[in-house]
């Protein structure tokens, strides 16, 4: 049981290599359609995730409530598909969410510029020009989605397990290798201990989920950690009442064992709009 997610360029045979990827190891995919009608499910709009998917946003819309509502039900859609292991993350910054997971397998697919425009003039019925323009924006706009959301580089290789170029290896080559390196490196313990940190980080977003969303408790910056459902919160409130509301709202939680407190209380706080 593991997870394996992939970051590509676009037009360099990465969505070609998921499939492959899917078909010999029987994953699940979780692509862009997928996440879509999740994040659609959970209730984040059409307008809100076209807006942020993917991109770079202006430096007014990184510092609004909908940048920070868009990573939230993202981080959820992405850690309820890693719950079941098994499956394939595609994009949408997944190996930077799930960093640290024990059973996760991390891979970024490239190519070379020039097989890139070739593949893109066919995808798009575009000159060299255009293709170059629609390739070069993409590039802008997802090294921009990790900076701004998660506060890495997309195209750092370090960031990675394994990076691919897709200029000699084709799709079933490449599906392969990743394949095999997925046996190699994630056997049982590996398995046992991922599913453990997936639990207690989705059950972290479960906890800031109810606080923040439904409950709609003004704790700011709030910040949740689980370790075998022992809860830590953290964040900055105006009153008492608000830190012993989110308390108890993390308290009602299944899965929880005991919470701890560190939510700081700054009575002439306030968070401008």
């Amino acid at each position: 049981m593991a997870i394996i997610a992939i970051a590509r360029e676009l037009a360099s045979l990465g969505e070609e290599t998921a499939y492959e990827l899917m078909r010999i190891s029987g994953y699940r995919l979780i692509d862009k359609e997928y996440l879509e009608k999740r994040l659609g499910d959970i209730g984040l709009s059409a307008e809100k995730r076209e807006k942020y998917d993917e991109k770079s946003p202006g430096f007014w819309a990184s510092l609004s409530q909908q940048r920070d509502d868009y990573l939230h039900f993202l981080k959820t859609a992405i850690l309820e598909a890693a719950r079941e292991n098994d499956c394939i993350i595609m994009g949408r910054g997944g190996h930077t969410i799930l960093h640290g997971v024990p059973n996760l397998l991390s891979v970024k697919i490239t190519a070379p510029m020039a097989m890139r425009i070739d593949k893109s003039k066919t995808m798009f019925h575009c000159d060299n020009k255009r293709a170059l323009q629609m390739l070069e924006q993409s590039d802008h706009d997802r090294s921009g989605f990790h900076k701004y959301f998660f506060s890495t580089s997309w195209n750092d290789p370090r960031e990675f397990d394994m990076t691919i170029c897709t200029a000699n290896i084709d799709p079933v080559c490449a599906a392969r290798t990743i394949d095999s390196l997925r046996a190699a490196l994630i056997g049982q313990e590996k398995e046992a201990a991922g599913m453990q940190k997936i639990a207690d980080l989705y059950l972290s977003q479960q906890i800031a989920t109810e606080i923040i969303y439904k409950n709609k408790i003004p704790i700011h910056f709030l910040e949740v950690t689980s370790e075998n459902g022992v809860i830590s919160l953290h964040g900055v409130a105006n009153t008492q009442t608000s830190i012993d509301s989110a308390v108890a709202v993390a308290h009602s939680v299944t899965g929880v064992r005991h919470v701890e407190s560190a939510i700081q209380l700054v009575q002439e706080f306030t968070v401008m709009p």
